[in-house]
């Protein structure tokens, strides 16, 4: 198996981890994950005008009911995101009251806003008496700086090529790695956009982080319960057919069809902001209800640039050991070499 920094913090076998796809259900997809070795995550779900801080605790419990590994949870803490500051609080302390949930809960990304959300006094007593690791996903260096100096633990760095939120910046995850690589060196990475293979893998622990997180390749798997609909478009698409248009928190990258015709991209976060005065939230999230029901042509489809190189659906086990097979046997090869760093890399066949 290949040991890294991540698998070690997070008491994981391989380091793959699923990237949270809110505000869709993964809890199904989080097991799988879980079970094979890899880190599950859960979305922030609040799709059909449900209580998110309730659909959390059921995920949280029906996953330490069908695995005993280790699993983590997302929370979206952007401005126009109604209900973060509620489970920042609440979510930690529920955790606290389940003995089981919080010896398996292990790791919270916050993404799509601020770490500092979640820097409260019910967070902190978790993280004093759980082993849970707090990240934060970041799409360019200078709020990776920002997130380092605020305490996070670690960061999930994620390049244009992924699907759903992006920045303004529009980096690539291959030139954003090697600048958080090359700036914040020691600061445990999660690289996110643009991963699906073991050549993938192989890359992004030659460049220093620690795991990979994959969403789309993930949504073509027998156990994400995604509507039929979008995991057949994730098979049966190529790279180019997804493009940036502004979304609700900001860019986001999505299939094209009906409903980008409808939506421009945004050039800069003020312009965002004047334009959210006239924005509904509510307006927004119906276009994720209809991806959820299968709509393809006028939903928002969150899809990576990753649908390219997806040839088939298997199970989350079969693509996680094929990933982790094929990567072993790269950094194995006579003619591969790495650098000794401070992210230790040990493969221990």
């Amino acid at each position: 198996m290949i040991e890294t920094d991540i698998t070690k913090m997070l008491g994981i076998q391989h380091p793959i981890l699923s990237a949270p796809m809110g505000p869709f259900y993964t809890t199904k997809l989080t097991v799988a994950v879980s079970e094979a070795g890899g880190l599950g995550v859960l979305s922030h779900t609040n799709l059909l005008g449900k209580n998110s801080f309730e659909e959390m605790k059921k995920n949280m419990e029906y996953v330490v009911e069908h695995t005993d590994k280790p699993f983590g949870f997302n929370i979206r803490t952007a401005r126009l995101q109604p209900d973060a500051i509620k489970l920042c609080r609440k979510i930690p302390q529920f955790i606290m009251e389940n003995p089981k949930i919080r010896e398996q809960c292990v790791y919270v990304l916050t993404s799509a806003g601020s770490p500092r959300l979640i820097f409260n006094r019910y967070f902190e007593k978790l993280r004093e008496n759980s082993q849970i690791k707090h990240f934060h996903v970041v799409p360019n260096i200078r709020f990776a700086q920002k997130c380092v100096d605020m305490g996070v633990d670690g960061l999930v760095v994620t390049g244009i090529e992924g699907g759903g939120h992006q920045s303004y910046e529009k980096v690539s995850t291959l030139v954003l790695l090697q600048e958080v690589r090359k700036r914040l060196n020691g600061i445990p990475i999660i690289a996110c956009g643009g991963f699906a293979t073991s050549d993938g893998l192989s890359s992004a622990l030659s460049m220093g982080a620690g795991a990979i997180a994959m969403g789309s390749r993930f949504i073509a798997s027998e156990e994400c319960e995604f509507h039929e609909n979008i995991k057949n478009i994730a098979l049966n698409s190529k790279s180019s057919d997804t493009e940036l248009i502004t979304g609700l928190f900001g860019p986001i990258r999505v299939l094209k069809n009906n409903y980008t015709k409808h939506h421009t991209l945004i050039s800069s976060k003020e312009e965002k902001l004047k334009e959210e005065k006239a924005s509904s939230v509510v307006e927004e999230m119906k276009f994720y209800e209809k991806t959820y029901n299968g709509d393809i042509e006028e939903g928002a489809v969150l899809l990576g640039q990753t649908i390219g190189i997806i040839d088939k659906i298997e199970s989350v086990s079969e693509i996680i050991n094929s990933i982790i097979s094929g990567a072993e046997k790269t950094l194995l090869s006579p003619s591969y070499t790495i650098e000794q760093t401070p992210i230790e890399l040990e493969l221990m066949i």
